[in-house]
């Protein structure tokens, strides 16, 4: 959830090729960097931010504005001016004086993540009815590429993929539209695509797992990335799902006639069972890597931990969280934003204070990667306001106090 990592196809591939470590495909992952980089003002982050600009700004929207803090108008800025013409967003546009054209690489996780991030800071805007037109364009856009099959692919016209999918739908979620609503013109939805992804209890190797896309052979593989998205997605939830209660140990079960929600609740028990082991994911092997050392997947083990809090399984997740606090700190800081703001949202899916995290105070090293953002908002009218489809039940009252209902996710398109 450097988710998104994440976010993309082609974030992912840029990771592979330039070697991004233990960071989680298409999340955080750190971009990069040429000699000369000319970070736009308004950017958060010092990294290139060619394949995940927008992805990186609109998910530290979202941990800031879960911490009580607003962007900086200039920020906010930033984002809308990235959007093109008909709704939608690239990775990153360097010019975004220059209309976008058929060459413009429009991208669906882009897009999801920043309509949801810029309907979460609407109340505070100097502009709310620009920040208004803005989601409402960019969830046209998204419906206006939907596949048939009820989904969505990275790109327009592109296969459907579980990340896709799921993005898309915690945007639709959090913009308070009912995802099951979101219908092709075959009149299939996106809960529809994702239980296609689904593996079933049965299956030795990934039993409850989702997977990314059928492989060539049109088999399913398990795809931790891939689980951890459908699994708030299949609950209508998304990256800033707070914990469900009452908790329940996740199990899966398969039902002779699927449900989405059922399909999730197994996503969380395949997540449980692979942090059981070490306590963390871990990155599958490079293409051609000599070397089969595993290596942590820091990113979307945080994201792991928001889906299983999510599902009622916040204390299964507590384990990964406390490794999360050991050993992240370094993959933070090379990583940037995207990544604080995922262990900050991982933070507050387990009612944990993100300034007191491990020894690192998350909000203060998120807020210092761009322009200073206006201080936090405690009074009692920041968390509640009909008009903001639920967005600002998520805000704390004062710092370290979480509340919220948990609608809203991931993570993006990270495909391994």
């Amino acid at each position: 959830m450097n988710t998104v990592r994440r976010g993309a196809a082609a974030l992912a591939a840029a990771t592979v090729l330039l070697g991004t470590g233990a960071a989680g495909a298409a999340t955080a992952a750190p971009s990069p960097t040429p000699s000369a980089v000319t970070i736009p003002p308004g950017l958060y982050g010092t990294k290139d931010p060619t394949y995940d600009g927008v992805w990186r700004q609109s998910l530290a929207f979202l941990a800031q504005r879960a911490t009580g803090y607003q962007p900086a108008d200039q920020s906010v800025d930033w984002l809308l001016g990235q959007q093109c013409e008909d709704g939608s967003f690239a990775s990153y546009r360097a010019d975004a004086t220059k209309p976008c054209d058929a060459k413009t690489m429009r991208d669906t996780n882009a897009t999801a993540l920043a309509v949801q991030a810029l309907g979460s800071v609407r109340r505070q805007a100097t502009a709310p009815e620009k920040i208004d037109k803005a989601v409402k364009a960019g969830s046209d856009w998204l419906r206006g590429v939907q596949n048939k099959d009820g989904g969505w692919g990275y790109s327009s016209g592109g296969a459907s993929d579980a990340n896709s999918t799921s993005v898309v739908v915690g945007a639709l979620a959090a913009t308070g539209v009912k995802p099951g609503s979101f219908t092709s013109a075959e009149g299939r939805t996106p809960y529809d695509a994702l239980l296609t992804f689904a593996l079933p209890c049965s299956d030795k190797a990934g039993a409850g797992a989702f997977a990314y896309q059928p492989d060539k052979t049109g088999a399913l593989l398990a795809n931790a990335d891939a689980t951890a998205a459908a699994t708030l997605a299949g609950l209508g939830k998304s990256i800033v799902a707070t914990k469900a209660s009452p908790e329940q140990p996740p199990t899966c079960t398969d039902l002779s006639k699927p449900t989405v929600e059922r399909a999730a609740l197994n996503g969380a028990s395949y997540l449980a069972k692979a942090l059981a082991k070490t306590g963390h994911l871990v990155l599958p092997p490079m293409p051609g890597a000599t070397d089969t050392t595993e290596q942590p997947d820091i990113g979307n083990t945080a994201d792991a931990v928001v889906a299983l809090a999510a599902s009622g399984a916040a204390k299964e997740a507590k384990p990964a969280l406390d490794w999360l606090e050991k050993n992240s700190a370094a993959w933070a800081k090379e990583s940037g934003p995207a990544a604080y703001a995922q262990l900050i949202l991982a933070a507050r899916a387990t009612d944990t204070d993100p300034r007191e995290f491990g020894a690192a105070d998350l909000v203060e090293q998120l807020n210092a990667t761009g322009p200073a953002p206006k201080t936090p908002d405690t009074s009692a009218s920041s968390t509640s306001d009909d008009d903001d489809s639920g967005f600002d039940v998520w805000w704390i009252i004062g710092i370290g106090m979480v509340v919220g209902v948990g609608i809203g996710f991931l993570v993006s398109g990270r495909k391994k």
